[in-house]
């Protein structure tokens, strides 16, 4: 059962799908059930990838069901362009939706999202927290789900100096509120630690949700369910209970190692403020921070994880009540990395591998096996086909790109290798720059929009694993061949004409 293969291993992975196998639905449609669990600015901050601080026993026990991924990668570090990503089984670079207020449906309108996939094959799909990015000019998808999407808040504050009870820029963001200038509102706080109870915040509302939706979906045995559920911390602000906060030693927590440019890289391709700036009480130069501010900040983020992972949990707990760990699916997913203060960067962003590298976790019963983790380069672009493959869907065919490849291989035998490098991609500066990460190298080709040169980094993580210094003009022949790559795939496409707001 769940629990007991659970906390009998355990093991690392940050995005979670569960599937469920079991023979809740007759013998008539034993098909799976699929749980997409997406967790947002998610990186391997967890116990099952390593990480000595953490406190994540409930993605740990996960881990310890199925396979960890320890080379996952998003295509964007970017909340709404990773979630379109994962929804349509598309590149940015293949669709050209790389930023905030791009709308699918008017490039694709007969595209077919992976819910879609699902529920054209007869599944009922529901969704819940954040799943889309609703905000900054987007919203929700309808045609994905079969009934209205169940949306709670990102930006939420519970003490009332956090935000003097006043609409601030992140809120208005969040929830497209576009009547008054967003630099004429004021910032709230980065974090907040009061002494409530779980679903005093979203997380814990949505968990609550969650349950509910999936007793009731456990009664109807004629029709498989695909239930995705989004939490949203650690997105700032770190609006977590206190007794989240109260798990870590604030002085024993890891502070960033390398806070510096790498030596010989493009300035653009450094984040520098931004995101991090649009609460208080932080510097708008990021380069002035104390470590005081810091370790509050990695604090933060730290409580905000084990927060999450509290709530997930509660939802894996009521599988196994309901006795549908067996015939489920389910994959954890986190939708980009995030910067805590290395090359002196915070949030996203960027083309570096701490924006980047996501964890992904697939639980598939009768497929994967406990406790399993493999070093193949996978991207969020390839969990589509995949859990198309394990329900036993047809191969996604669709109007828009499809440029994931199906993971089952992998899935069943760890070490097979089915790609030979995972592709990202980031506008900054006025370049786009495409990137391909190797098991040991990473290549970033800068090109620009009009004026300037191609420009180039090139990171070797066998031998500089922080990212200190740009080999593109030391390593020639590497550079050589990891173009050589890259020129493999398809030219990018321009950014999609925004909505105007």
């Amino acid at each position: 059962m769940f629990n007991t293969l659970i906390r009998t291993s355990f093991g690392p992975f940050f995005v979670i799908l569960i599937v469920l196998t079991g023979s809740v639905w007759g013998e008539s449609d034993n098909r799976p059930n699929v749980l997409l669990l997406l967790v947002d600015d998610l990186k391997p901050t967890l116990g099952c990838y390593g990480d000595e601080v953490a406190v994540s026993p409930n993605i740990d026990r996960l881990a310890a069901m199925g396979m960890r991924f320890d080379l996952a990668y998003c295509n964007q570090s970017v909340c709404m362009a990773s979630r379109y990503n994962l929804m349509l089984g598309s590149r940015s670079s293949s669709t050209g939706f790389y930023s905030f207020g791009t709308q699918f449906r008017e490039v694709y309108p007969d595209a077919i999202t992976l819910p879609q996939h699902f529920t054209n094959h007869g599944y009922v799909a529901h969704s819940m927290g954040k799943v889309f990015h609703i905000g900054h000019g987007n919203t929700n998808d309808d045609a994905s789900w079969s009934v209205p999407h169940l949306k709670d808040k990102v930006i939420e504050y519970l003490v009332p100096e956090s935000n003097h009870r006043q609409l601030t820029r992140e809120e208005a963001l969040f929830t497209n509120e576009f009547s008054k200038p967003i630099r004429s509102l004021p910032r709230g706080a980065a974090w907040e630690s009061p002494d409530v109870l779980d679903e005093a915040y979203a997380d814990g509302r949505i968990a609550t949700h969650a349950i509910d939706r999936l007793r009731s979906l456990s009664q109807d045995s004629d029709q498989p369910f695909f239930l995705a559920v989004g939490f949203v911390r650690p997105h700032l602000p770190f609006s977590a209970p206190k007794k989240y906060w109260d798990m870590y030693d604030r002085d024993s927590l890891p502070m960033p190692e390398f806070e510096e440019a790498p030596e010989g890289a493009p300035e653009f391709a450094v984040k520098r403020g931004g995101e991090i700036t649009a609460f208080k009480p932080v510097p708008t130069d990021t380069a002035v921070f104390q470590d005081d501010l810091k370790r509050d900040l990695i604090h933060g983020y730290y409580a905000s994880v084990s927060y999450m992972d509290a709530q997930l949990g509660r939802v894996l707990d009521e599988l196994e009540k309901l006795g549908l760990v067996d015939n489920t699916i389910i994959l954890l997913w986190g939708d980009h990395g995030w910067h805590l203060g290395d090359h002196g960067s915070w949030t996203k962003h960027s083309n570096h591998e701490q924006a980047n590298r996501i964890p992904i976790i697939i639980y598939a019963p009768g497929v994967t096996k406990s406790g399993t983790r493999t070093r193949q380069l996978v991207e969020t672009v390839d969990i589509y086909p995949t859990l198309a493959s394990l329900a036993g869907l047809s191969k996604p065919a669709a109007p828009q790109p499809i440029d994931g490849v199906d993971l089952t291989p992998v899935l069943e035998e760890p070490k097979k290798r089915i790609r030979e490098y995972a592709y990202h991609a980031y506008k900054r500066g006025g370049y786009l720059g495409r990137a391909i990460r190797t098991e040991r190298y990473r290549l970033v080709q800068w090109e620009p929009h009009s004026v300037g040169k191609t420009e180039y980094e090139l990171y070797d993580y066998e031998k500089d694993p922080l990212e200190t210094i740009n080999f593109a003009d030391s390593k020639p022949d590497v550079l050589a061949r990891m173009i050589k790559l890259l020129d493999q795939e398809p030219k990018a496409k321009k950014q999609v004409e925004k909505r105007r707001r």
